[in-house]
């Protein structure tokens, strides 16, 4: 079990600059066709819809294909943390692994996942296959100033949940049925006050849902994701909190199974 925090966990994934969305999701489909947008039943709910190239990017997804699974080197080469560090960090990432195919192995030779702990950079990654876009000299995912002294909910709330975006999963508090129980004016003010948010920044990091046709997800959102943040009651308009994700829950698994399953038929732990 998590140890109870009462912090919320506040992600900001990092994206990629408007003129590489081309070829990020170019990047994307050819890794993984099923990140294709589903421009068939677009066309269908939005009888106007006329795709561009910018707008087919911004909808592309981003997982890793499926019988590939998610394989990836992991390195931290920017500040050489101690063995102990790294090893739990990648423990942590490789908790995926109970039910998917994911694995996470360090290598000091041309990492594809570069882990910063840069102090007040926040905690951060970009989205599954946009790894492939960043140059080989900055890192795709930030722990912001993680020590071995961090509590071990700490690991599971966020090493975990970053691990998810690299794996290609989105915010699930972006889901519009999430979304649509958040009051806008008590979001800009809380995670203004909170987190130094623009509004601007609290309406793209909280109250923009994701367009749901796009989605390879669940039937409906998971309060209890990982990739869930916590949000608080005082902001919702019903006065409950979204109760967020300390730990990949079971529904995490049954999805990251589905997304990536593991090879010759083997079954979910």
């Amino acid at each position: 079990m998590s140890e109870p925090n009462s912090e919320p966990i506040v992600c900001l994934p990092r994206r990629l600059p408007q003129d590489k969305l081309v070829d990020a999701a170019r990047t994307a489909t050819e890794i993984n066709p099923v990140n294709h947008p589903p421009l068939e039943r677009l066309t269908r709910i939005e009888h106007d819809f006329r795709p561009t190239r910018l707008s087919l990017a911004v909808t592309t997804t981003k997982y890793w294909g499926p019988s590939r699974g998610v394989h990836l080197t992991v390195g931290f080469p920017f500040d050489d943390p101690p063995t102990d560090l790294r090893a739990r960090i990648l423990f942590h990432m490789n908790a995926w692994a109970k039910t998917a195919n994911a694995r996470f192995v360090e290598t000091a030779t041309d990492p594809e996942v570069r882990i910063a702990r840069t102090p007040g950079d926040g905690h951060w990654s970009y989205l599954g296959t946009d790894v492939r876009l960043i140059p080989a000299d900055e890192p795709t995912m930030n722990l912001d100033s993680f020590t071995m002294s961090r509590p071990e909910s700490e690991y599971r709330r966020v090493v975990r949940h970053e691990t998810g975006h690299t794996m290609g999963f989105p915010h699930e508090h972006m889901r519009r049925e999430l979304v649509e129980l958040i009051d806008e004016d008590k979001a800009i003010e809380y995670f203004g006050r909170t987190q130094g948010w623009t509004p601007e920044e609290v309406r793209a990091q909280v109250l923009t849902p994701l367009e749901e046709s796009s989605l390879l997800g669940t039937p409906h959102a998971d309060p209890n994701s990982v990739m869930c943040y916590q949000i608080p009651g005082e902001i919702t308009k019903n006065g409950k909190p979204i109760v967020g994700g300390l730990d990949i829950d079971q529904t995490d698994y049954n999805f990251a199974s589905l997304v990536y399953p593991k090879l010759f038929g083997s079954a979910p732990a």
